[in-house]
C-alpha cells in the first residue's frame, strides 16, 4: 500500500479495514487482523496498528475478547451505512 503524506497512515489503515468490512471480507462477528497482522500486512509500526484498533473500537466496528482477538461488531454494517448517509447529506 503507498501511503498518502498528509493523512495519518492509522487512518489510511482503518479505512482500508472499513472497506473490507463493508464489502464482506470481514462480516459482522468475524474476525480482523490482529496488531502483529496488521504490522505485517502494511508494514507499519506497531503503535500504529495499536491505533487502528482503537479508531475501529471508537467507531464501534469492532470489538475485542480477551485472548481471543477482535471481532466486528453485528451492526457494524448499520454503522458504516449511516456515516456513509451523513458524508453524503453533508
Amino acid at each position: 500500500m503507498e501511503f498518502q503524506p498528509d493523512v495519518p497512515r492509522w487512518r489510511q489503515v482503518a479505512a482500508v479495514i472499513r472497506n473490507r468490512i463493508e464489502d464482506g471480507t470481514y462480516p459482522p462477528r468475524g474476525r480482523v487482523p490482529s496488531v502483529q497482522q496488521l504490522v505485517e500486512e502494511f508494514g507499519i509500526a506497531t503503535a500504529t496498528a495499536g491505533k487502528v484498533n482503537v479508531g475501529l473500537k471508537k467507531e464501534g466496528l469492532v470489538y475485542t475478547e480477551v485472548g481471543m482477538g477482535s471481532f466486528v461488531t453485528a451492526d457494524a454494517l448499520d454503522i458504516l451505512r449511516n456515516a456513509r448517509a451523513k458524508e453524503e447529506d453533508a
